[in-house]
């Protein structure tokens, strides 16, 4: 009976998850007009896209009895996961123990304590992220009947959580519009995004272009192993998640990180949208996508989170202008909001 009450419970807090605006975002690039539309997802419960995949977890494994009252919810992650469970498995009166490379921005850490979880930050020489997904599961097998892991990086329903909602979402949005997507673009960290939102959109047009895009100063997907430094938290997590099928996507996208901030904080500064920095690269990587398909393409992508989870990082100082920068050549004019 408890279980059920949890459900019903969680359920409460399914209009603040999802339903999110899309953002009709009109351009020019290199003088040419153009309109690139994105989901706001900063406008979830706690400020991103990964509360949907907590709320759709832990919802199934409550109705599955994989998670039960009383059991502690560990999980590893670069952040916004992290805030998510946490938030929400409090809401439920679940301990919450987060573990997270310790080089995520501040502003992730204290939320996550803010909202009475337990951090355990983990450090390079402890194996960063693949580090801390060993240590939530090491904590499992000893005490196998008392922790749930979500396993964001390995959990089938982290995309399933995407197909169900994100997907859906912006087809019936821009249906009101007249439109369908020609193509979708999202960063990829787990890659529930991308696989999730990807899945649905060829479900219904087989021949829509689904892209994941990474940090060029991170090339781990297009490499299979690289791993380099990069400032585009969530995204480019040193390994390629199991859930990731790159041979169900097209071409991987790069985006320079430097380029990625300048980007966000153009949005934010020109538009008055206050999104991260990974949202600007997403927005770079829509562009360049588009440069492909023609001006007239309808490109759709995510802004997975808020800006201020960033104001300790380069995010607020001047970033210098290279050469290339795609940003440069970008002049934002509108957003118009298609709810």
């Amino acid at each position: 009976m408890k279980n059920v009450a949890n459900q019903k419970r969680l359920l409460g807090l399914k209009s603040i998850i999802g339903n999110t605006p899309l953002l009709k975002i009109d351009y020019k690039y290199k003088g040419k007009p153009r309109t690139i539309y994105s989901k706001a997802e900063f406008h979830n419960f706690t400020g991103s896209i990964k509360d949907r995949i907590a709320y759709y977890i832990l919802s199934e494994a409550y109705k599955s009895g994989e998670l039960q009252p009383g059991m502690h919810i560990m999980e590893a992650t670069s952040g916004n996961t992290g805030i998510s469970f946490s938030a929400l498995g409090r809401a439920m009166q679940h301990e919450v123990t987060i573990f997270m490379p310790n080089w995520m921005s501040a502003e992730r850490i204290n939320l996550i304590r803010c909202f009475g979880a337990n951090i355990r930050l983990v450090s390079p020489e402890e194996g960063g992220f693949l580090g801390s997904i060993a240590m939530t599961e090491n904590n499992k097998k000893e005490r196998p009947h008392e922790i749930f892991l979500p396993r964001q990086f390995d959990n089938h329903k982290n995309c399933e959580a995407h197909a169900a909602t994100t997907g859906p979402e912006i087809v019936e949005q821009l249906s009101q519009l007249g439109l369908f997507p020609d193509a979708f673009i999202a960063g990829v960290g787990t890659g529930g995004t991308v696989m999730g939102v990807g899945a649905y959109l060829k479900s219904i047009h087989s021949e829509v272009k689904v892209h994941p895009l990474e940090p060029e100063n991170s090339p781990t997907l297009s490499t299979g192993y690289k791993v380099g430094k990069h400032r585009m938290q969530g995204i480019s997590d040193e390994f390629i998640p199991s859930i990731v099928k790159l041979n169900e996507l097209d071409k991987i996208i790069q985006v320079d990180d430097g380029d990625s901030i300048i980007m966000a904080q153009k949005l934010a500064r020109v538009l008055g949208l206050g999104v991260g920095i990974t949202s600007g690269g997403n927005f770079l990587g829509a562009v360049k996508v588009q440069d492909e398909l023609g001006d007239d393409a309808i490109v759709t992508t995510v802004f997975a989170d808020d800006n201020k989870k960033y104001l300790s990082t380069d995010y607020v100082k001047e970033e210098p202008v290279k050469d290339g920068f795609l940003s440069s050549a970008i002049v934002l004019e509108k957003v118009t909001i298609v709810n």
